[in-house]
């Protein structure tokens, strides 16, 4: 889907003129509604010190506070009524259980003065800072009021073990609920398996309203509180979170925070000529200002989405579009649009989410000279929402989607002293680890993971082999030219590599985002076809088939052995192969990443009791490690890491040693058998199987492993 331009030059002025409109955000619209109430009693709710709600627009539905269930107050809409204050019929308001502030005001004396100075000097410019502030805080403390009993116990007891998420018995999947299970309520049916499978951390791929057809597989939300109705309501999902609570399942789900559908109330609103919700995006008459931010900010999507800026014909204008054209940018200088995205999110935390993916973060931010990407100011929005969510909601966690290279990666967990995310993506050792794969030599891979091993323990990154995502091959070229390896052959040996094409390869996939000028594209498939186990069915050849299951296995014990939280990817227990039948489907064919997006298929799913299936040999191993790195302390983040050098380059060695426990994982990447060159003193129990050895000039198959902890 081109964007369209329109190129026309304009005189310095023009542009400087149309830039300071970036700048300046018009809010004549924008004030706090001021309710008459001459004639009427103020409502008086039965708390201590609650303050009203003060929302920002001038249509509004009577504010409701009852903790037990009401949603807060939906903002921003063309559909709701003025605010009507009739104190002479209200009656108090009745709670299920008194409001004590106590616990809040505390929390939020911890943090105000902080949040106060951040806000302030990221909105400096603002005459009205205060006011936005104020309405920021009182709506913080009014989603408090409304947050069940169950989640503010749960929030007291994670605020006493902070530690909770850290800890080495916590194993994640994501997924589709579509694919796994139609629906919300058929997910909850499916949550026996769903613990069969040792998870007790779900991330729910993006599952808000967004158009058909212009959804970005839900990334292009239409409404941050409605769910998409094929998959249920937004009662169905609080209902889904409780239960999985009681299960000890946390859930985790994606809020897009850098841009909006254009099918949003505020987009539609702005296409329709209002200023004021114009100035919550980039708009542009004339593309001389686009042009500007083209010459620094690089594309997201060159070939399916070229450019950054769409031009609405209807409109005459020019929209900052990062992403896809239907995809508008938010302007976060403009104070509404932090607002309002805080209070969508304390929604959603209050419907029972306890791990909240920052989708797209280092994107937020925008200005001109620069690439757009991990400016100062997101790290200030970032730090402003941990410490609202430490106020309002502490036992929800901050995970960021952060597709950088490492050095831009770790400033996302802030300091020790003014955290950021509570947990990150560790994008690069996965992308690191399928070279490893493609090439057979550790080397990048042993300085990934030592780099990793000398940062504090208290960063939390989430691992994984695979996920919705394609990889991109983000790698450290400037080590790699150490090795004579260029970056853009080496993309292009990657891709065919893992596509087939390359001699010896059994890998299968597509690419996606082809570029035929840079000759730069991203992979799409799943760990099993990657690992040769769909070309092995394909050809009905056996020892192919033992290969590639030992590949997947051994990647999954790599995998679990780091420290960090593991992630799998629904149906990768199960040995998922790629499924091409998206091509079948208009709203799909054109985006290749549907491959690994299939549905989940239980047929395959009943034979993971079978030793002799494909899907019983890598469920039931992965069942067994699971375990395992659970009750192992050795796994504990505490633990201090090191690669272990045994003289061959394809052989990953990691140990972990947590005072006398010493435990040694033992990696081959190659496709014949080697030989781990080491002299370990003392007897080892191979944790897998439960043997005793010496740990002296090991013996691997081809893509086998060890799991090895000295007695």
């Amino acid at each position: 889907m081109a964007k369209k331009r329109l190129q026309k030059k304009r005189s310095s002025s023009t542009i400087r003129k149309q830039e300071s409109e970036i700048l300046q955000v018009t809010t004549s619209k924008t004030e706090p509604v001021r309710v008459e109430t001459s004639k009427v009693e103020p409502v008086k709710v039965e708390t201590s010190k609650v303050e009203p709600v003060k929302v920002e627009t001038s249509k509004v539905e009577p504010v409701k506070v009852e903790t037990s269930k009401v949603e807060p107050v939906k903002v921003e809409t063309s559909k709701v009524e003025p605010v009507k204050v009739e104190t002479s019929k209200v009656e108090p308001v009745k709670l299920d259980v008194p409001v004590d502030l106590t616990l809040y005001n505390e929390r939020f004396q911890k943090h105000y003065d902080e949040l106060k100075w951040l806000y302030c000097e990221l909105y400096q410019d603002r005459d009205d800072v205060m006011t936005y502030l104020h309405d920021l805080t009182s709506n913080m403390e009014a989603f408090y009021n409304s947050r069940n009993s169950a989640l503010k116990a749960s929030d007291k007891k994670r605020e006493a073990d902070p530690d909770w998420y850290k800890r080495n018995d916590l194993v994640g999947m994501m997924m589709y609920v579509n694919n796994f299970a139609h629906t919300l309520k058929g997910l909850e049916e499916h949550l026996d398996y769903v613990e069969e499978c040792n998870v007790n951390y779900l991330h729910l791929m993006p599952l808000l309203a967004s158009p058909k057809g212009k959804s970005d597989g839900g990334y292009a939300v239409a409404d941050f509180r409605t769910v998409q109705p094929e998959l249920g309501t937004m009662e169905d999902f609080s209902e889904l979170t409780s239960k999985c609570h009681e299960r000890g399942i946390n859930i985790c789900l994606d809020f897009v925070m850098n841009h909006t559908s254009e099918e949003h109330e505020w987009a539609k609103r702005a296409r329709a000529g209002e200023k004021e919700y114009q100035d919550r995006y980039f708009f542009f008459d004339t593309y001389d200002v686009p042009a500007l931010y083209e010459k620094t900010c690089p594309q997201v999507f060159p070939t399916t989405a070229p450019g950054n800026f769409t031009w609405l014909d209807d409109l005459h204008k020019h929209v900052m579009t990062t992403f896809y054209p239907y995809q508008w940018d938010l302007n976060y200088r403009n104070p509404v649009v932090f607002n309002e995205m805080v209070y969508n999110m304390l929604y959603l935390a209050n419907q029972g989410v306890d791990i909240v993916r920052l989708d797209a973060v280092p994107y937020i931010w925008k200005q001109l000279g620069t690439n757009c990407r991990n400016l100062p100011q997101v790290h200030t929005i970032v730090r402003m929402m941990r410490m609202i969510c430490e106020i309002v909601c502490p036992g929800v966690l901050l995970l960021g989607e952060v597709v950088m290279a490492p050095e831009k990666v770790v400033p996302y967990f802030g300091t020790l002293e003014k955290p950021e995310c509570h947990i990150l993506y560790n994008v690069t050792t996965m992308a690191s680890t399928w070279h490893t794969v493609a090439t057979k030599d550790v080397s990048l891979l042993r300085r990934q993971l030592d780099i990793l091993g000398s940062l504090p323990k208290e960063y939390i990154f989430q691992n994984y082999l695979r996920c919705h995502d394609d990889i991109g091959w983000g790698l450290d070229y400037d080590f790699l030219k150490n090795f004579s390896i260029d970056e853009v052959s080496h993309k292009k040996f990657l891709n065919d590599f893992f596509t087939g094409k390359h001699p010896g390869s059994d890998s299968r996939g597509e690419l996606y985002n082809d570029d035929p000028v840079t000759q730069d594209a991203r992979f799409c498939g799943t760990t099993a076809s990657m690992c040769g186990i769909e070309a092995a069915l394909f050809e009905k050849d056996d020892e192919k088939l033992k290969r590639g299951i030992r590949e997947d296995l051994m990647l999954h014990a790599y995998m679990l052995t780091q420290s960090g939280i593991p992630m799998l990817y629904s149906s990768d227990e199960i040995g998922r192969l790629n499924d091409y039948s998206y091509k079948e489907d208009p709203d799909k064919a054109a985006d290749s990443r549907y491959i690994h997006r299939g549905a989940f298929q239980w047929e395959l799913a009943g034979k993971r009791k079978s030793k002799a299936s494909v899907e019983g040999q890598i469920f039931q191993t992965l069942d067994r490690m699971e375990q395992i790195r659970s009750q192992e302390s050795v796994f504990d983040k505490d633990c201090d890491v090191y690669t272990y050098d045994v003289h061959d380059d394809s052989i990953l060695c990691i140990l972990r040693q947590k005072g006398n426990e010493r435990f040694i994982g033992i990696f081959n990447f190659s496709d014949s058998e080697k030989t781990a060159w080491m002299q370990e003193e003392g007897t080892f129990r191979d944790l897998i199987t439960g043997q005793t050895l010496e740990l002296k000039d090991v013996e691997l198959p081809a893509y086998g492993f060890m799991w090895c902890k000295r007695i």
